[in-house]
């Protein structure tokens, strides 16, 4: 059952796990298309310095390595990120030794990552890091054990696949193909991801407060 709440309820959640004055991690998951990379920014905006953003999609393995293994057909499934090295960063943030430890960043026009992009801070008390794959069994549980709170965004799956076709069609897929991708490989990861929910902190359906 998921909760419906608003930007400023979630943002007075957050604030809660700065109290502590040690640093926390933050996650935000759900399926393809559920709005993860705007909530984390929104947060991120709302807290300012207090809080740095981490994406999992920074660790995409490269194109060039996903022909190599004969999945480029199915970017975006579990096995087509470096879950070692993600896991192995969000260590590194989580133990707050070195004045700034920096993170890749994807980028959806190049669809490849671009590394040491994104700076996390020694002095922001929360890292905000969101991704599909932050609830998963297996190598994933390593990325779990490291993070202090998940929420599980839940929109109308409807106005998520809506949303998703719609950003396939903004990064260069014609409508016909980014509709036959949703289908043939979000969909299946989406089902992945929903059967993870009951383990997330909180599981929401965010109310932006517009129509």
């Amino acid at each position: 059952m998921s909760e419906t709440m608003t930007l400023p309820d979630l943002v007075s959640r957050a604030r809660t796990l700065l109290t502590s004055g040690e640093r926390r991690i933050l996650g935000l998951t759900g399926s393809p298309g559920a709005g993860k990379s705007t909530l984390a920014a929104a947060l991120q905006a709302a807290l300012g310095d207090r809080a740095a953003l981490l994406p999992m999609d920074g660790f995409h393995l490269a194109n060039e390595e996903l022909r190599r293994l004969g999945r480029a057909g199915r970017k975006g499934a579990p096995d087509t990120f470096d879950v070692g090295g993600y896991a192995a960063l969000l260590t590194r943030v989580r133990q707050q030794q070195e004045d700034v430890v920096y993170a890749p960043r994807f980028d959806r026009h190049l669809e490849e990552s671009i590394g040491s992009a994104l700076p996390v801070p020694r002095a922001a008390p929360l890292v905000i890091t969101e991704g599909n794959y932050l609830l998963l069994d297996g190598p994933w549980q390593a990325v779990r054990a490291q993070l202090d709170d998940v929420w599980f965004l839940a929109p109308p799956d409807g106005l998520r696949r809506a949303h998703l076709i719609a950003r396939h069609e903004a990064h260069g897929r014609d409508p016909r193909a980014a509709r036959a991708w949703v289908e043939s490989v979000d969909d299946a990861n989406a089902h992945l991801i929903e059967a993870a929910r009951d383990r997330a902190d909180l599981v929401v359906r965010l109310d932006w407060g517009v129509d």
